[in-house]
């Protein structure tokens, strides 16, 4: 859905908010309307959305933000957490192992989202977290009727859910797929909010938790405590930027995927943009662009080394961008996968922008839950680190595994704001905000017609848990059918999808020349875009 607030020379719109869930949409703009700003915005947002999407995000799970300011300034917040402190590599082989398990205590990693959001709030919120965390905690309290993408999200998940009491009693009717319109009340989750937002900190010290670390060692994973500590602080850390377009895109670094999407622009270069749109050149660019990127990512990249720095260095660009033009690309096998996050965007009557996503991993996360909390956690371990020698990579003891969450803002070279957006979807997300940013820079489309557009993404990417699937392009079939076949015919193996059939809630608003914001939220979830005079 679009939404359009115009911005006259001598006054300032109010600003505008667009998320994957219309009760958030809402929950931001309101407190835009009531003299809040983006930052504020997009924190009562986020809250709403663990009630709307539990399946997606939650307390227990990552956060990342880019967020600009009025200034010209950019900075972000990369909330993602460690392994447990005895997770060596042979603590997992000594159990039989050959990759963490996706499922329970031994997939979870320390939880960043916390923390993100208490660093997000510190750098520039005008309202206190119990303001605006209330609302979420009174929906938790009370019960939200069940909508078709949590039913889904249970369905999906249901044979785990069922073996842990809380999420069932939270989320099944009598551990059957619950029906929609169905409503549950959260009240251990609605005290956990409320404590978190007089004090996030307490998520990583103190009583709350040890009760967390207690859940996870008693099911077997050799969490000590002080990793947990650890994570616990967050600072504001600057943005990895990259020309392309004729703007300057600023992404989330590591742990983040952002550096993915950087890469990709540049070795598209220019020619993607004087390539006819969605045309069979076009899509075969950003498509060996990012398998060049993937390989990349398997090959040199662990969260503590310089392995984006090396790929994203000109000569390293150069060297990709010959191999693209002869559309050459290494064998190594590792595949793509969905993801199960949500995102949203925000823009205030100052100008100040917040790109924001958070995730559990998988759907439901390690479909493990902290008992009298509320809170489930993240299997985000067993999706990002990987169990291969020596690989950089490798699970180890205070290294975050590489993350997919990655969020993006676009200026121009004064720092003034031209578009923010991002996208769920695991190791699409990386695409699709590729393919997102070349229709806004390159083709001109609205937000709207951007994230409506047909989507194709590539198989293999480089999650943990699925190396080894055969290499394909999937892509909607309001693909032109001649454009799909003559990718066919240069030897891709092209596998179609149902109109808007591919993953991912894009999010977009940008300003125009006029000095409209435009919005966009993604038709493939049930989103929308709000915008304030």
């Amino acid at each position: 859905m679009t939404a359009a607030a115009h911005r006259p020379p001598t006054m300032a719109t109010r600003g505008m908010v667009a998320t994957s869930h219309p009760l958030a949409s809402a929950a931001g703009l309101q407190v835009l309307a009531s003299g809040g700003n983006a930052i504020d915005a997009a924190l009562a947002a986020a809250a709403i959305t663990w009630m709307t999407l539990p399946g997606q995000c939650g307390i227990g799970g990552d956060a990342f933000a880019v967020v600009s300011e009025p200034d010209g300034s950019v900075w972000t917040v990369n909330g993602s957490g460690y392994g447990p402190d005895g997770g060596t590599p042979d603590f997992y082989r000594a159990q039989g192992l050959t990759s963490i398990p996706l499922d329970g205590p031994l997939a979870v990693a320390v939880p960043g989202a916390p923390a993100a959001l208490a660093a997000l709030h510190a750098g520039g919120a005008t309202r206190s977290l119990s303001e605006l965390w209330e609302p979420a905690a009174r929906i938790a309290e009370r019960g939200l009727p069940c909508s078709a993408k949590t039913r889904d999200d249970v369905r999906e998940a249901l044979g785990s859910i069922q073996l842990d009491n809380n999420l069932s009693q939270a989320f099944t009717d009598s551990g059957r797929v619950p029906l929609v319109g169905s409503r549950r009340a959260q009240p251990e989750l609605a005290a956990t909010i409320r404590r978190l937002a007089t004090d996030p900190r307490s998520f990583y010290t103190g009583e709350l938790a040890e009760r967390c670390v207690e859940a996870l060692t008693l099911g077997g994973a050799p969490f000590s405590g002080d990793e947990w500590q650890a994570a616990g602080s967050v600072a504001p850390e600057a943005a990895l930027s990259a020309r392309y377009g004729g703007a300057v895109i600023h992404q989330t670094p590591l742990p983040s995927a952002g550096w993915m999407v950087l890469q990709q622009a540049q070795l598209c270069g220019p020619e993607l943009g004087m390539t006819p749109w969605m045309s069979a050149d076009a899509i075969e660019r950003m498509a060996v662009a990012a398998r060049l990127s993937f390989e990349d990512r398997f090959a040199f990249c662990g969260s503590d080394n310089d392995g984006a720095d090396r790929v994203l260095s000109p000569a390293a660009v150069s060297e990709g961008r010959v191999a693209l033009a002869s559309r050459s690309v290494g064998s190594r096998e590792f595949t793509v996968t969905g993801g199960d996050t949500t995102s949203l965007v925000v823009v205030d009557d100052e100008g100040r922008s917040v790109s924001f996503i958070h995730s559990l991993a998988f759907t439901f996360g390690a479909k493990f839950s902290v008992p009298g909390t509320g809170i489930v956690l993240n299997n985000r371990l067993g999706r990002g680190a990987y169990l291969i020698d020596g690989h950089p990579n490798e699970v180890k003891p205070r290294r975050k595994p590489l993350h997919t969450l990655n969020a993006w803002v676009a200026t121009d070279d004064a720092g003034r704001l031209v578009a923010v957006g991002n996208t769920p979807g695991g190791d699409g997300q990386v695409q699709w905000n590729m393919q997102v940013l070349s229709h806004l820079l390159d083709h001109g489309l609205d937000p709207q017609e951007a994230v409506s557009a047909p989507r194709f993404t590539v198989f293999p990417g480089s999650d943990a848990n699925t190396i080894g699937k055969d290499q394909e392009i999937r892509i909607e079939t309001t693909v032109a059918a001649e454009t799909r076949d003559e990718l066919r015919r240069r030897g891709h193996a092209v596998r179609d999808i149902a109109p808007l059939g591919e993953p991912g809630s894009a999010q977009v608003i940008s300003v125009d020349a006029q000095g409209f914001l435009l919005g966009g939220s993604d038709p493939r979830q049930e989103g929308v875009a709000l915008g304030l005079e």
